[in-house]
């Protein structure tokens, strides 16, 4: 895929916004792009995603940043097991999955539908974290921070992550709420540091796995980059939690899609 076609340019500019607006959401829509509109093969595009997201994220923590709205030693106490997890899972799970899983008379699960599947799921999982609306959650002073529920967590967030590319900004957004008692507007903005973080550092798991484009690679990123930008000044105007609600049945939809078509 020499030319990103015009498909490709909008749903990069999408992924960005959204990810600029909410600080999730934005990644779970860059397989399905990559997949779907511009017929990258989904292992691939899962490492891919990493990139894309990864680096879309930066660009948005580095503005937080400047705000002074990160929570760094959250941020690592979470980042740490999650970038490792994601890192093996790309290094060593993923390769190691067999191409055809099982067959049963005509019908062959393979490599990629379980990928596209299983992405489903977590799509499934994160449209429902969108659309129920969430309780403000009354801060406490001299909190104490569980460390090992934000670890553990941290992990599980890596592995998904590396089985599907998205960012799991929607895993991590409650957490860093509950268990690290920290602002919403705080905790989106942490997530993107982390998001960053664990994506870029998983992608490099696959550097040597996989054949990597990286004129297509770096215009896609490029491309969402702007986005992210063009959201984080939107955020001033618009009712995200309205957007979100409303992103959240589009996901879903495409969930219930991407099921049909990988099963059908």
């Amino acid at each position: 895929m020499e030319i990103l076609n015009l498909y490709g340019l909008v749903g990069a500019l999408v992924i960005g916004t959204v990810l600029g607006l909410t600080g999730g959401g934005g990644s779970i829509l860059t397989v399905p792009v990559l997949v779907y509109l511009l017929s990258v093969n989904p292992v691939t595009a899962t490492a891919y995603s990493l990139f894309i997201v990864g680096s879309t994220a930066l660009v948005g923590a580095i503005r937080n940043a400047q705000k002074g709205m990160i929570e760094y030693k959250v941020g690592i106490v979470f980042a740490i097991p999650s970038f490792l997890s994601v890192f093996l899972t790309r290094k060593i799970i993923v390769p190691a999955i067999p191409e055809v899983i099982f067959t049963l008379d005509s019908f062959i699960l393979t490599k990629d539908m379980v990928v596209m599947i299983f992405f489903a799921v977590i799509m499934l999982a994160a449209s429902i974290s969108m659309i129920r609306e969430r309780k403000e959650v009354v801060l406490k002073k001299d909190v104490q921070f569980n460390y090992p529920l934000i670890i553990i967590e941290g992990l599980v967030v890596g592995v998904l992550t590396g089985l599907v590319g998205a960012g799991g900004g929607f895993l991590i957004i409650p957490v860093l709420v509950l268990f690290a008692n920290l602002p919403m507007k705080k905790a989106v903005a942490t997530s993107l540091m982390i998001i960053a973080i664990k994506s870029l550092i998983g992608f490099l798991g696959d550097i040597g796995n996989i054949e990597i484009a990286w004129g297509f690679l770096l215009t896609f990123a490029g491309l969402s980059m702007i986005g992210i930008v063009l959201g984080i000044y939107l955020n001033n105007f618009i009712d995200v939690r309205k957007l979100k609600k409303g992103f959240g049945w589009f996901v879903l939809a495409m969930a219930v899609y991407i099921l049909l078509k990988e099963l059908n």
